[in-house]
């Protein structure tokens, strides 16, 4: 059937189309009765308001965009949930688009979105990407844009981020205080500003604990994904590299169950033989055997903040104030499980 319009329903009724809008908008200059009776013509017509129409009127189009690096990582998807769930309470339509750690993909989603007049985007950047010129185009362009997780610290936007390092030094730490005296790292690519981090706060531990940093206990998971599949393969190379280490900090808790998959392959005890802290709280942190000890990385409570952080520039820009950016930052802990030792005492 044809949409029916505001037009229609005031010849049925004969009434004005002004009556007519007045009255679904519940306008008080328009009696009771009237108003019941517009709302009970306009439910049993099955009339939906011209969306298109409403956002030339009010310069909205009550969407954003999301664009994330990858949507069925745990991670990413728990901040996918927190997103949606703040923006349906205020009437926004999420699209979603993955750019598969690309720069060249992230850069036509970038367009395409503003092509699509959506008010404004949030976006975890791609491993690839060290340009950054398409997200200063969106802000000179006074569209409201707020980084997540993956972010570029030169880009003058608002952040919702975790202390990458300190959570690192954290999780190296706690390896430390168990007794370990050789800590390897399974970082991520040599380019997100989140695996740069959690590897300097890994190697300060060691150095601020009298511990050797050695570059060859360092290995590098290329891949975009950073894969189970990785997990293995670098922990084999690490049994063949070096016999005399006793503990791991891996950058993803994906990574650090295929390394955990291989050492029980191969007959090696965790935590009596190599301890193992992961990154993310992953639900299957908890599945494997042993059980992975990790840093709880906050995702859900971090796509909330920053569709709330989004929510507050886009007010800001249609009442025309000056957007201030904001950093904001979520706390994480470190949970303990049977991949590493007890810590032992120091008296």
């Amino acid at each position: 059937m044809k949409p029916i319009t505001l037009k229609e329903i005031a010849e049925i009724l004969d009434i004005s189309v002004t009556t007519v809008s007045k009255a679904l908008k519940d306008y008080p200059d328009v009696s009771k009765k009237t108003r019941k009776l517009v709302r009970e013509t306009a439910a049993q017509l099955n009339y939906r308001p011209n969306s298109f129409a409403v956002n030339l009127r009010t310069k909205e189009s009550k969407t954003i965009g999301l664009i994330i690096p990858e949507i069925v990582h745990h991670f990413f998807s728990s901040v996918i949930k927190g997103i949606i769930a703040q923006a349906e309470k205020k009437g926004y339509l999420v699209i979603t688009l993955q750019s598969n750690e690309s720069y060249t993909l992230e850069k036509k989603q970038i367009d395409l979105l503003l092509s699509k007049h959506v008010d404004g985007i949030l976006i975890s950047l791609a491993n690839e990407t060290s340009d950054f010129k398409h997200i200063t185009d969106v802000i000179d362009q006074d569209k409201p844009i707020v980084m997540f997780d993956k972010i570029a610290k030169i880009v003058n936007c608002s952040k919702i981020i975790i202390d990458d390092r300190k959570a690192a030094y954290i999780a190296t730490q706690h390896l430390i205080d168990t007794g370990c005296k050789r800590i390897a790292h399974f970082r991520g690519p040599l380019l997100p500003q989140n695996s740069i981090d959690r590897f300097l706060g890994y190697k300060k531990a060691l150095i601020d604990n009298n511990l050797p940093y050695d570059p060859s206990l360092v290995y590098i998971c290329d891949c975009s994904d950073m894969s189970f599949e990785e997990g293995k393969t670098n922990a084999a190379q690490l049994l063949k590299d070096h016999n005399d280490v006793d503990g791991i900090f891996i950058n993803t808790d994906m990574v650090a169950i295929g390394a955990i998959t291989e050492f029980n392959k191969r007959g090696v005890k965790i935590p009596e033989d190599i301890s193992i802290v992961g990154f993310s709280n992953w639900f299957m942190s908890s599945a494997i055997t042993p059980t992975l000890s990790t840093i709880d990385q906050p995702g859900y409570q971090m796509g909330k903040m920053a569709f709330k952080q989004l929510y507050k520039e886009l007010r800001a820009a249609k009442k025309g104030k000056e957007i201030h950016p904001k950093i904001i930052e979520l706390e994480t802990a470190l949970v303990k499980r049977n991949s590493t030792k007890s810590i032992i005492s120091k008296t």
